[in-house]
């Protein structure tokens, strides 16, 4: 499982880095860089969790803050429709609203809930921020 998170996020990464390259809408710009402060924060995690990098408490805590800060301004950042052609946030965000805006809600609260206390608490917790930013792209981001 955490094969498929490390590698979903080093995508993510990659893929926030070549898309910011022309983005001429500030409201798409931040929306992305939202997404790409909550995509570093949760390598952060997925490294500690995997013991790539030392469990340290101060800085789990600074990763699950990030998250927690970032995804509950995921519905603002999307109530402006704005447009890019850098963009990859689909329609049916805004055709799917609600649901849209209870996916944000589920990553914020699953960050919320992430334990850091050991290495396998982290791993236990951790898999629900991941499975919350999946479901989220699954639906409303434009495949690349």
């Amino acid at each position: 499982m955490f094969r498929t998170l490390t590698l979903s996020c080093l995508l993510l990464l990659a893929n926030a880095a070549a898309a910011h390259n022309g983005v001429k809408d500030p409201n798409v710009m931040a929306r992305m860089m939202a997404m790409e402060s909550i995509a570093g924060a949760f390598k952060t995690l997925v490294s500690m969790a995997k013991n790539e990098t030392p469990l340290h408490q101060a800085k789990a805590r600074m990763a699950r803050d990030t998250i927690v800060l970032h995804s509950d301004k995921i519905t603002p950042l999307f109530e402006d429709h704005a447009t890019d052609q850098k963009s990859e946030a689909l329609p049916a965000i805004w055709a799917n609203w609600e649901d849209f805006s209870d996916r944000a809600d589920d990553l914020t609260k699953s960050a919320q809930a992430l334990d850091f206390k050991d290495r396998a608490a982290l791993a236990d917790t951790l898999g629900a921020v991941g499975g919350a930013c999946r479901a989220c792209h699954k639906q409303y981001r434009e495949k690349k």
